[in-house]
């Protein structure tokens, strides 16, 4: 009877959050994902008595393949690429501050602060300084005249030049050689931990996908009637560059942490058997700080899906070199009246940060009950 009393009193403590949540965050996703299939466009939003009509996926059609879309489909080609360097970046500047700090005598207090303030700023705060600083002719530019040498030249912010371009048509043909590649690599380590019967199933459906490729039946499945390139805008570097000297500091955190949890007794043991430095964090500390990388790589991950503010700060919403879905999403929505296409990108954006963290929080789960 006690213990039914405390599962009550329980409920009823986090019921007004359980609820609060369901109206102010299901509830709006739920009519946005309704929005995003009728056609709630310029004429019904300024209409006293509109008439809205279901249209179905045809919004996301246009999205993906409409002549109206391009904008969208460079924005998310940019989202990408701006979400694969700055997590990969970010990592990276992380743990080497984590490693340079974990093997100071002195001064470590210090670092940590000036490391971790720049994470106490908000991205609007970090967008207007390193707007400042990536003008093209002062900050950053202005920093070889220091030594004596010319002003630097680049754009940074304000640069056309794309990188890596393909053609948004024959996305079904570039898509079919990533599954091979992630497909082969899943079936690799699945051998590897001695899982024969998953490994064989992945390696028969990469092989199937590869002739396809090498078939080129992948090319005759083209998405457009036309061709369409997209590619990598090198303005975005500049947004990398701010968005990594934010939150650096944060992964710097979490491998700082991570590298003090690790056993001394494990590297005694490996110095022991004769490893050297390298090797004792190559083989011992790396695969241990594992976890640790996945929780930044989701976390760091859903901060780029959606990143806005620190755009918006940068360049501001018209400036299409930097442009992402959020910010294409605000101009539809808030400035062309155009509910239901703005929804619809906003659909696509959960729908990407749901395919990032869903596994991640299921797989901490499976682990933790089976723990």
């Amino acid at each position: 009877m006690h213990s039914r009393r405390d599962e009550l009193l329980a409920v009823l403590v986090i019921l007004p959050s359980i609820v609060l949540l369901a109206i102010f965050v299901y509830a709006f996703i739920g009519q946005s994902i309704k929005a995003s299939v009728t056609d709630w466009g310029q004429q019904a939003a300024l209409s006293l008595n509109p008439e809205i009509h279901y249209v179905g996926m045809q919004n996301y059609k246009d999205l993906f393949t409409g002549f109206l879309g391009m904008r969208f489909r460079q924005d998310l080609t940019s989202m990408i690429f701006f979400t694969a360097l700055f997590v990969v970046v970010a990592l990276a500047v992380g743990l080497g501050l984590a490693t340079l700090i974990d093997h100071l005598a002195w001064g470590e207090a210090a670092l940590r602060t000036i490391f971790l303030f720049p994470m106490s700023l908000s991205f609007v705060v970090t967008g207007t300084i390193w707007r400042w600083l990536l003008q093209p002719r002062g900050g950053i530019n202005q920093l070889p005249t220091v030594v004596g040498l010319p002003a630097g030249r680049f754009l940074w912010l304000s640069s056309r030049e794309q990188r890596l371009v393909f053609d948004w048509a024959a996305l079904p043909h570039y898509g079919c050689w990533a599954l091979v590649v992630a497909l082969t690599a899943l079936a690799w380590n699945n051998f590897r931990r001695a899982r024969p019967r998953t490994a064989r199933r992945q390696a028969v459906a990469a092989a199937a996908l590869l002739v396809l490729a090498i078939s080129g039946i992948t090319r005759r499945l083209a998405i457009l009637g036309f061709p369409e390139t997209h590619g990598f805008n090198v303005a975005i570097w500049g947004v990398v560059i701010a968005a990594v000297w934010q939150q650096s500091g944060y992964t710097m955190a979490l491998y700082l942490a991570g590298l003090r949890t690790i056993p001394d007794e494990l590297r005694e043991a490996a110095r022991v058997d004769g490893a050297s430095r390298f090797q004792i964090y190559r083989y011992v500390e790396l695969p241990m700080l594992t976890p640790i990388t996945v929780s930044a790589v989701v976390i760091l991950g859903h901060i780029a899906l959606k990143i806005f503010d620190l755009i918006f700060a940068m360049a501001g919403p018209d400036h299409a070199p930097t442009s992402v879905p959020a910010i294409t999403m605000f101009l539809k929505t808030f400035r062309g009246n155009e509910f239901a296409v703005g929804s619809a990108i906003g659909v696509v954006l959960l729908v990407l940060v749901s395919l990032l963290i869903i596994p991640y929080v299921s797989t901490s789960f499976k682990e933790g009950r089976d723990q």
